[in-house]
This record gives structure tokens, sequence and C-alpha cells, in this order.
């Protein structure tokens, strides 16, 4: 699977795009959250979806570009990823082996 447990570095790039070009509200993110969990999406990459889906879209981006400047824009878009991938890293490794398991079994079948 493109973004399941072992999909590695384009399974992440594959999360953030999905999560930065996702239509909608922040609350709209956790059902779609919930179904790639069912769906075999690898923890991880859930955790950079709704991050990137909180922090880093495009129309906020370009709003960013023109009103605040490109170097501004930019670093913080590079920010938020670092920011997202060493959160999700830390929530990922907080919930350890347990917590990973009992996810596993409540979310898919």
């Amino acid at each position: 699977a493109l973004i399941g447990e072992k999909s590695g570095l384009l399974g992440a790039g594959l999360s953030i795009f999905l999560g930065a070009f996702a239509a909608g509200p922040l609350y709209l993110a956790f059902p779609i959250a919930e179904t790639l969990l069912r769906k075999g999406t690898g923890l991880f990459n859930v955790f950079l979806f709704v991050g990137a889906w909180s922090t880093m879209k495009i129309p906020m981006l370009m709003f960013e570009m023109q009103s605040l400047g490109l170097k501004f824009a930019f670093v913080r878009y590079a920010m938020s990823a670092l920011g997202i991938f060493w959160i999700a890293w830390a929530v990922e490794k907080a919930l350890g082996e347990k917590g990973q398991r009992e996810l596993s079994r409540r979310y898919r079948p």
C-alpha cells in the first residue's frame, strides 16, 4: 500500500500531500483519519495527514506568500513540516507497542 505500515518516505510524502491539498475544516480530517486506519494506513502516516491538514494548507501558503513574503511563507512551511514529522514520531513512540496494537485491534477488522 502506498501509505501503509511500511511505506517509508513515499508514504509520508503522500500523506502530507493529501493533508495539505484536502479541502474543508479540521474536524473533517478525523473521520477520514479513522477510515485511513481501517484501510491499513500506518499510524505515523495518519498523524502526518492530520498534521498537514491542520497546518500546511495550500491556500494558507498562497496567502502568506502574498501578504508576508516568500521567505516567511517557505520558512514557516518548512518548520511546519519538520514539526509534524517530529510530533508524529513522538506520539507513535509515546503510544508504544501496546498502544499501537490496541489501535490496530480497534480500527482494523
